[in-house]
């Protein structure tokens, strides 16, 4: 039991450790570049999407309804 406790005691010493030096580390590197990662993932995410949909509404989208059309008409 005795060696349970050690082993706890020191486990909870070694995060209390990391936990203070995570506070005490103000670089701010971390949150900078993770900022600007998530606005290149937003900003190419937008330009692919706006691609595809200008690819999609002049080619893709009025074929498709006209086959769309074509599949429902039932005059011939």
């Amino acid at each position: 039991m005795r060696k349970l406790l050690k082993k706890v005691s020191k486990k909870a010493g070694a995060m209390k450790m990391r936990a203070c030096l995570a506070l005490v580390d103000n670089r701010g590197e971390s949150s900078v570049s993770t900022a600007v990662s998530i606005l290149t993932a937003v900003v190419l995410g937008a330009l692919v999407l706006a691609g595809l949909y200008a690819l999609l509404k002049d080619t893709v989208l009025p074929s498709l309804a006209q086959k769309i059309q074509d599949m429902f008409n039932y005059a011939g």
